[in-house]
């Protein structure tokens, strides 16, 4: 449920923070002590002054390498993946939910119900206490609007009906021929403990493995015990982990 880091560079500038919190912004995936003062000089030469950035979480020399210049743990990121290939997979459906194809002219909808969704929701935005929680909540509901409207963003977002009302949406992409990825998916409350999420999980998955995909990964924080309770149910295992830290170079 977390804003994926896949598509990024070692380290590049991100607009969309930048805009959203009127800082100049930096992302760095996979980050190691080897490559930390290549990130280091990029954030100098681009006048950054707020940078997230990601390593694995068994990478022990490079987050001591973070802490000893400054950089604060945010978040721990989990990725689980789905077999895609296997014979006995099945996706169950709960006929009382209906799951279709969002469209073009709903992204403002979608936008409001991820709005809803994530309202206070802890992610490595939330855990930083230099940054308006107001402004964090809308990193999703953006991220959602964005995915709706830009195929750049997102390949397919698929919408939960219940009694034809509007009760949740997930988006994914496909990273490659044979690999699909789930980005965001978000369950109104007033439609919690329904079974929605189980449901989005399912059809994201089987969108993928329509598209051909043999897998399917997709990653929350480790403390949302809820959506890694039910994509056990549904057969993901781990992959892999990260850690977020923060670093403001103005401090």
């Amino acid at each position: 449920m977390t804003e994926s880091f896949t598509d990024f560079k070692i380290v590049s500038l991100s607009t969309a923070d930048e805009e959203r919190f009127g800082v100049r912004t930096a992302k760095a995936f996979r980050i190691t002590k080897e490559k930390l003062p290549q990130v280091l000089q990029f954030c100098e030469e681009h006048k950054v002054i707020f940078l997230i950035a990601r390593c694995f979480v068994d990478d022990l020399s490079t987050v001591h390498a973070l802490e000893g210049e400054g950089f604060r743990l945010m978040d721990t990121l989990c990725y689980w993946q789905l077999d895609l290939t296997l014979p006995s997979l099945s996706f169950p459906v709960n006929p009382l939910i209906k799951i279709r194809p969002v469209q073009i002219n709903e992204a403002e909808k979608i936008k409001a119900l991820a709005r809803r969704a994530f309202q206070g929701y802890i992610s490595h935005y939330h855990a930083d206490e230099r940054l308006d929680p107001v402004l964090c909540d809308e990193v999703y509901a953006d991220w959602a609007w964005r995915s709706c409207v830009s195929r750049e963003v997102a390949h397919e977002v698929l919408a939960a009906e219940w009694e034809g009302r509007l009760a949740g949406f997930a988006t994914v992409r496909l990273n490659g021929p044979e690999k699909g990825e789930g980005l965001l998916s978000g369950v109104d409350p007033d439609f919690r403990n329904t079974g929605i999420h189980k449901a989005l999980l399912s059809a994201r998955a089987e969108w993928c493995k329509n598209q051909g995909a043999a897998r399917i990964i997709q990653s929350t924080q480790i403390t949302n015990l809820i959506a890694l309770r039910n994509w056990r149910a549904l057969g993901f295992e781990p992959a892999c982990h990260y850690y977020t830290f923060h670093k403001w170079f103005d401090e």
